[in-house]
């Protein structure tokens, strides 16, 4: 079982160029939408205006996490600093999250009693809108590949861009037909979205962030993988994490099958060999036990405060 990430291969000024021009554009794209949303009524407007502002404070985020991921480990972070992009992420999806339900909130409120709507300023707007949106989508596509962070950003900016384009078709709706409760139906439908690409997403930094086994590693696996090393009895105490984003870690206990520890060195070679090439398994911690010293009351997996 063979484990492999697609990274990005721009070089770090290239992608930060990159964020930095989203940036900006998000940040006139904002003000754009605020003023115009509130001349012309329009909600949907404002909603796709708001989480344009969501964008550049996570843009904001996920630039500043990025710099600061590639200071090297010291005695305060013995880790490193990579999974400062995690908590970035964790955060874009909560704001993410937030804004949603906020304006679910106001597309109820307006439901009630639509008030009238300037459909040109939202299809001029809302046009404007989608042309950076899927500008800034662009930008960051390349580079979502390799980092949880800048797909957190990239997601934004795809949800942007089809809340531009519900916005848009909601103006022009409200020009042929002043029907004005298409706008709120239009916020309604950018909150669901936004929802629904939050949830399906923040699972993975959480799950990183709690220790939790890399997704695309089997643990029932590295253990039978391990056990079927010559010299070794059984493997316990077994912990997999995420030390980075594709940087997966283990410690194990690993009980030899012969008492005297003539071997050792072999096996230990062997193991990490077999983790780094079946899992990608870069990083691991192994303390070694003689079989005539071993308890079998034991966890296979945590640690059981037993030892």
């Amino acid at each position: 079982m063979s484990h492999s990430h697609e990274h990005g291969h721009l070089d770090h000024r290239s992608g930060d160029r990159r964020v930095a021009v989203a940036i900006w554009a998000n940040a006139l794209l904002t003000v754009g939408q605020v003023i115009g949303g509130i001349l012309s009524g329009s909600l949907a407007l404002v909603a796709d205006a708001v989480h344009n502002f969501s964008d550049m404070a996570s843009l904001m985020v996920a630039f500043a996490a990025r710099r600061i991921a590639r200071r090297p480990a010291d005695q305060r972070m013995t880790f490193g600093y990579g999974r400062v992009e995690i908590v970035a992420a964790l955060i874009n999806y909560t704001s993410l999250i937030i804004v949603g339900l906020y304006l679910i909130y106001e597309g109820v409120m307006r439901l009630i009693d639509p008030p009238a709507v300037g459909g040109w300023t939202v299809v001029v707007l809302g046009g404007i809108a989608l042309v950076i949106d899927a500008l800034t989508a662009l930008l960051t596509y390349s580079m979502q590949k390799g980092s949880v962070n800048i797909r957190a950003l990239f997601l934004h900016n795809l949800s942007d861009a089809l809340a531009s384009v519900a916005v848009v078709a909601g103006g022009a709706l409200i020009l042929l037909y002043d029907w004005r409760v298409v706008d709120p139906l239009v916020t309604i439908s950018i909150a669901l979205y936004i929802l629904y690409l939050s949830f399906r997403e923040i699972g993975g930094p959480i799950r990183a962030l709690m220790l939790g086994c890399p997704p695309d590693i089997d643990g029932e696996a590295v253990v039978e993988a391990v056990r079927s090393i010559e010299g070794v009895e059984d493997i316990h105490h077994i912990h997999l994490w995420q030390m980075q984003e594709h940087e997966a870690a283990l410690d194990a206990h690993i009980v030899l099958r012969e008492n005297d520890l003539t071997s050792l060195a072999t096996i230990k070679r062997k193991i990490k060999q077999t983790l780094a090439e079946n899992f990608g398994i870069t990083h691991s911690t192994l303390e070694f036990e003689a079989r005539i010293d071993s308890n079998e009351a034991v966890s296979l997996f945590g640690h059981d405060g037993t030892r």
